[in-house]
This record gives structure tokens, C-alpha cells and sequence, in this order.
């Protein structure tokens, strides 16, 4: 007992003796030596840049809903919500979960950090041109959302519970953001390097990002807006937007799969969950490519068969049949009469399949195309917006949409004459002008395949192409293609009056509910 008493002293006179000689030693015990106080802003960006293709969200906005929705793709399955018009707050919700949480509060962190240093002008600005890039996808899908509060949380708690804003006010908001970032990337600031998965610190080509992305929503406003968006369209066009196929923005990602450094899309339609070989290219799709003679039509399949065994591919471009949407595993078999080509077993395989080719974890994801700003161009032209020629930047725009396929695989080029004998049959120079927006409409369909939130987001705008919803019974709401997807439903219990502010000012929280420029089709 003596000893333990003497050694019990000796411990506190100790104690007391380190703290007469330095109370901040004690208080630096408090600080972890090892946990990182200054993080470069560039890695936060490389990191928001990535997660942009992430997996869970891309595969059920992008792929489960949208694909189907646009009748791109088609499925059996019923987890494939978009196909017969189901409801799943999962995956309604997901992108809003998935990016409110991660994505833009990566951006809106790079933001608050480099806003005041003229060394960080490129990842600030460029880190802009993502956050408007990403928060303009969700409020095209959703459409009144937070947006200048959002993400910027540790700014201050007044950002905690976020307002709900106005869809054309976000618009205007994001085009004053991209028009001041534009104008802020430097030479003289510190290059983004390899830290940038989209140009490599190339800031001419953010440049022309930026104003491709100012003229994709000048357009998405022209039915409710028109003297804005011409106003946006026409400066943004005329500073510089896409030249060619050299300027696309698509992420880069690295062979194999590494943790984020991959493409979510392609994770969910194949490397990861063996149930999506369940989903096959749409009847719509490819009937419309067959009657067309699209050279596209076996890159996009790969063949009918079993997509596990090659020696099963039945690949005579003649021979491809599209699965129709709106069916289940047990009516489908009513579609394939016995005897059909080879009668595969499994039903589904008697339908094209996705080409494998582009569908590898390495493939890029795209965020806009050359393509889809010729297209723009033309419908801009065919509007009296600009004075250039709506047939040349129509050609132009079918040209680079194809030719693009060759950035998945070398095997995707199309000669340059099959190429020309496509457009002269699309008929585009003596087509009336109706006809005109309708074959504008139907090619930027067919160049945002894999692209699908975009795709969807103009046809709901332009009505193109002329699509035919699916019949089902189970139908959330009815047998109509969904105008918008329904918000993440945390934000209900969450964040209760910000959200019910926006669904009052909406006029509801539906699929049916339109968003702002929603003209109707």
C-alpha cells in the first residue's frame, strides 16, 4: 500500500509539475498530430470531378429512369423505373441525395477557399463551371432546388437547411456564375495540370466549356424566355463555345476499376450488377436507326444472344430486333415468337444487347459534345438567332456524333462516305421547317445515347422524337412519360419548409408536374 501511495504521488506531482511549466502542452494534446489542417483545393476538385460519373446515382437517374424514360434502352426487370412509369424514392431521389451531400459540397468548399486568391483563379473558376454544370442537371430533373446556399454549409449554419429557389431564378443565377468564371480563368494562375480529369488544365477549352454549357441552357429556356436565351445563346456563341470533336467534355478515367477513379454509368449497366444484362436497346431506338440506315446501329448493339457467351452473337445488322418498353419477364415472351432466330432460352437474350465495347469502367462519361452544340447551332440558325447556315451546322453536328464513337473504341469509326450517304438521307436541306427541328430534335436523341438526363431534359423541351408512352397497370401516377423526377424524400423530414415552400410554388411534388421551361409536349 506504501508503495502504491508513493508512486500515486509521484504521478501527481508530476502531473502538477508539467502544468506549472506548461499549461499549452496539456491543451496540445487535444490537437491530433496527424489529421491533415491544409488540404490543396486542387485535390477536392479532382475528387467532386470524378464523383460527378459516380455509380449509384448515374445508374438509377441516368440509366433506370432517363434511358427508359427516352426509350434509349428498354427492361423486364421492374427495378427499371423508367420504363413503365414506377415509383422508387431511392432512385427519384438519388442524384439529389447523392450530389447535394458530396459533389457540390466538394465545389462550393473550393469555392469558399480560393474565392479571395488570385493564384487559385483556374480551380475556382473551373470548380464554377462544374458546381452550375451538376446543380443545373438536378434542377432540369427536379426544378426548383437550392442553389446558392447549397453546399456552403461550413460557411455557415445559416446554409444548414437550405431555400428551395425559384427554377428561373437558379437559371439566371448560374448564367451570371458561368459569364464571371469565363472571365476568371488566368495564364497567370496556377495551372490545374493533371489534377484536371476533363482538359488537363487546358483553360482555352474550359473557356469553350463554359460557353457550350451557357448556350445548352439558353436554349432550354427559349420556350418561356425566348428574348433571354437568344441574348445568352448569341454572346456565348459568338465568345467561343465548341469547334470540333477536340473539345468535348467528357471525364477521363483510368483503366480498371479504382475505387472512384471509374465510370459509375458503365459500373451499373454492366461490370458490377450481373441483373442489368437484363437491359436491351430499345425497339424505338433501333427500328428508328434501321429505318434510317443509321451506321451507328451495331455500335450501339452488340448483337442479339447471350451477352456471356460470344459464340451466341448473332451480329447480321438484319437480324437485330429491339426490345419494346412497358414489358415484364412473363408478357415478353408473347413479343418473341417460338423459333425466333436462334429461340434462346432466357427470353430477354432473343433481344439486342448493349455493345460491350463501350462499357468498360475506363470509358469516359460525357458532361456535353461538340455534337450537341452543332445541333443547337442549327436550331439557333433555323430560330433567325444566328445569321450562319442551319443545314451546315445539322451536317456538322451528325458528322461529329458519329465520329465521337471512336473515343470508346477504334473499332466505332465510320467511314466518311457512309457517313455523307446517312445525312443526304436524312433529307435535311429540303425538308420543311417543321420537318427541320424535327430532324434536329431526333439526332440530338440520337447523340446524347449514354447521355440520357440530357436527352430526356430536350425532349421534354422540343417534343422530338415523337415518342409513344408504355401501358401499365401498376403506373405511379399514369401511363405518361414523367416531366420530372421526385425530390429526394429526406428533404421532406429535413429540411420541411424549404421543401414544401418549393412544392407549393410548383404546384406539387409529382411526376407530372412540369418544371419552369417545360412548354409541354
Amino acid at each position: 500500500m506504501r508503495i502504491l501511495n508513493k508512486m500515486t504521488g509521484l504521478m501527481l506531482a508530476s502531473l502538477l509539475f508539467a502544468t506549472s511549466c506548461s499549461e499549452q502542452d496539456l491543451l496540445d494534446l487535444n490537437i491530433n498530430q496527424n489529421a491533415v489542417e491544409n488540404i490543396d483545393m486542387q485535390y477536392l476538385f479532382s475528387l467532386g470531378t470524378l464523383r460527378i460519373g459516380g455509380e449509384y446515382e448515374n445508374t438509377r437517374a441516368n440509366m433506370l429512369y432517363a434511358a427508359t424514360m427516352i426509350q434509349h434502352t428498354a427492361s423486364t426487370a421492374g427495378y427499371f423505373s423508367g420504363d413503365k412509369y414506377f415509383y422508387s424514392a431511392q432512385y427519384s431521389g438519388a442524384y439529389m441525395e447523392r450530389h447535394f451531400t458530396d459533389v457540390i459540397r466538394l465545389f462550393s468548399e473550393v469555392i469558399r477557399k480560393t474565392k479571395d486568391d488570385p493564384n487559385e483563379a483556374n480551380v475556382n473558376a473551373a470548380a464554377t463551371v462544374l458546381r452550375v454544370f451538376d446543380l443545373l442537371r438536378m434542377t432540369d430533373m427536379y426544378g426548383d432546388i437550392p442553389y446558392t446556399q447549397a453546399g456552403y454549409g461550413l460557411e455557415s449554419e445559416d446554409n444548414w437547411f437550405p431555400k428551395y429557389e425559384a427554377q428561373k431564378d437558379v437559371y439566371y443565377a448560374m448564367i451570371e456564375d458561368l459569364k464571371a468564371a469565363r472571365d476568371k480563368f488566368s495564364s497567370s494562375a496556377r495551372s490545374l495540370g493533371a489534377q484536371d480529369f476533363i482538359y488537363g488544365g487546358n483553360i482555352d477549352k474550359w473557356k469553350k466549356f463554359t460557353n457550350s454549357l451557357l448556350m445548352r441552357m439558353a436554349m432550354r429556356m427559349s420556350n418561356v424566355d425566348a428574348a433571354k436565351a437568344r441574348e445568352v445563346f448569341t454572346e456565348a456563341n459568338n465568345s467561343g463555345a465548341f469547334s470540333s470533336n477536340d473539345d468535348i467534355a467528357f471525364i477521363k478515367y483510368a483503366p480498371g476499376p479504382q475505387g472512384v477513379n471509374r465510370n459509375g454509368l458503365n459500373d451499373g449497366y454492366w461490370n458490377t450488377y450481373k441483373y442489368s444484362r437484363d437491359c436491351k436497346v430499345s425497339k424505338t431506338f433501333l427500328d428508328w436507326m434501321t429505318a434510317n440506315n443509321d451506321p451507328r446501329k451495331m455500335i450501339v448493339t452488340g448483337g442479339v444472344g447471350n451477352p456471356d457467351a460470344p459464340a451466341t452473337w448473332i451480329t447480321d445488322p438484319a437480324l437485330q430486333i429491339g426490345m419494346p418498353n412497358g414489358y415484364n419477364s412473363t408478357n415478353i415472351r408473347d413479343v418473341v415468337a417460338p423459333g425466333t432466330l436462334d429461340g434462346f432460352s432466357v427470353v430477354q437474350q432473343n433481344f439486342s444487347m448493349l455493345n460491350l465495347k463501350y462499357l468498360d469502367w475506363e470509358d469516359p462519361y460525357y458532361l456535353q459534345s461538340y455534337a450537341e452544340v452543332e445541333l443547337m447551332r442549327a436550331e439557333a440558325a433555323l430560330k433567325g438567332w444566328i445569321s450562319t447556315n442551319a443545314e451546315t451546322h445539322f451536317n456538322n453536328g451528325v458528322t461529329a456524333a458519329i465520329n465521337a464513337w471512336t473515343y470508346f473504341d477504334g473499332s466505332f469509326a465510320v467511314s466518311a462516305d457512309a457517313i455523307q450517304a446517312y445525312i443526304a438521307g436524312r433529307g435535311f436541306g429540303a425538308a420543311s421547317e417543321s420537318d427541320k427541328y424535327r430532324l434536329i430534335g431526333e439526332e440530338y436523341w440520337a447523340a446524347t445515347y449514354l447521355n440520357d438526363i440530357e436527352s430526356w431534359s430536350n425532349w421534354r423541351r422540343t417534343g422530338y422524337p415523337a415518342l409513344t408512352p408504355t401501358q401499365d397497370p401498376n403506373a405511379f401516377e399514369g401511363n405518361f412519360i414523367p416531366r420530372r423526377l421526385r425530390y429526394w424524400e429526406s428533404e421532406i423530414g429535413s429540411n420541411p419548409q424549404n421543401y414544401a415552400d418549393a412544392v407549393a410554388r410548383m404546384g406539387g411534388d409529382l411526376f407530372a408536374t412540369k418544371v419552369w421551361w417545360d412548354g409541354g409536349n
